[in-house]
């Protein structure tokens, strides 16, 4: 043997030691991640994901069985991909971060095909869809809610800035991600909701051809939303060097959020046994808290409430039981942005 000799094994292990040690060495051991191996079993083969199979939410941290994986390989071409709830979108960065991390050229090609998804489903308006290929019932329209196409956005702006992880897509990614950021902003601006000749802010979703408001869900009426609002306006903080028009879009949206603000009250929850959940939502007096709407009207800008009866109501009290205690009808979402998040950008545009 040649390593028969004493010194001759010390030089070996020596060798081993040196050799497994090295950063280099490390980072190739490190090939895989098993969350991200899952999100490429999960991958529409168009690219884009879904949010949930046969009404079970995605969860990429639990061990799939081989029945399991043979199952969702088998679903490979359902029309459900969406972009609601951060899907397509969480697994985009999760991809490209993993990329990073492990140098598996997988991950980096499926992020890519999830990229090449969001841009094939940009309307030509600059808007995205709740879900794409599906365009049953609300699915189609431009959606807002729960920051769907700004999670998209950002995405995007991510690859034209080159931003953090984002630096491994090459030109021909940053320029289509340009033009659809570009695209994007366009119709944020448009969407825009007048009332009484001045710009507020947006609603949730919109007719994906006539660009107006429209509801959703039975409990989602076509209303000004205060939550998605503040995601569509902290994007726009984001853009360098902004237009006047941007400038202008922000500044409304953010007098708003001022003009609408209620004061002096909050919600508790009050323990009831003969309540389904044992407990009810109340509006109560509270000196001390400001709050906002979910909803406000598009004309008078009142608060407003709906539940599965799609009637829209003045009052919390006033909706059915399962909506009042299963939503978030009011908030602290425009918080920060009023706080901090303004006055610097404020700052940072000369505006002060």
């Amino acid at each position: 043997m040649i390593f028969s000799s004493p010194l001759l094994r010390l030089a070996k292990k020596s060798f081993l030691l040196a050799l497994f040690s090295s950063p280099s060495v490390a980072v190739l051991a490190q090939t895989t991640d098993p969350i991200a191996e899952r999100m490429v079993i999960y991958q529409r083969s168009y690219g884009g994901w879904p949010k949930a199979i046969n009404e079970k939410k995605v969860v990429y941290e639990k061990e799939m069985s081989p029945e399991e994986i043979q199952f969702i390989r088998l679903t490979a071409n359902n029309q459900d991909a969406t972009f609601d709830n951060k899907a397509t979108s969480r697994e985009i960065r999760y991809l490209v971060k993993a990329f990073k991390e492990t140098q598996n050229e997988v991950y980096l090609k499926s992020a890519k095909k999830g990229v090449d998804y969001i841009l094939t489903a940009q309307y030509k308006n600059g808007g995205w869809p709740q879900y794409y290929p599906d365009a049953r019932l609300y699915r189609a329209q431009i959606t807002y809610n729960d920051d769907a196409m700004v999670n998209v956005l950002n995405i995007l702006q991510d690859i034209a800035e080159k931003s953090g992880d984002f630096a491994v897509f090459e030109d021909s990614y940053v320029k289509r991600a340009k033009e659809a950021v570009a695209k994007g902003v366009s119709c944020i601006l448009q969407t825009q909701v007048n009332v009484d000749g001045k710009p507020t802010v947006w609603a949730a979703q919109y007719d994906e051809k006539k660009l107006v408001p429209v509801k959703a869900r039975a409990f989602e009426p076509a209303s000004l939303s205060s939550s998605e609002s503040v995601g569509i306006t902290r994007f726009l903080m984001r853009i360098k060097e902004p237009s006047t028009e941007v400038k202008n879009a922000i500044t409304a949206a953010m007098s708003w959020f001022d003009n609408v603000k209620l004061t002096g009250i909050n919600t508790k929850k009050v323990e009831d046994t003969a309540l389904p959940k044992g407990y009810d939502i109340v509006v109560v007096d509270d000196p001390a808290s400001t709050l906002w709407a979910r909803f406000y009207d598009l004309k008078t800008q009142e608060p407003v409430f709906s539940d599965r009866t799609q009637i829209v109501k003045k009052k919390l009290s006033e909706i059915e039981y399962e909506r009042r205690v299963g939503y978030a009808w009011y908030g602290v979402w425009p918080k920060k942005l009023i706080d901090k998040e303004f006055p610097a950008w404020k700052r940072l545009n000369g505006l002060q």
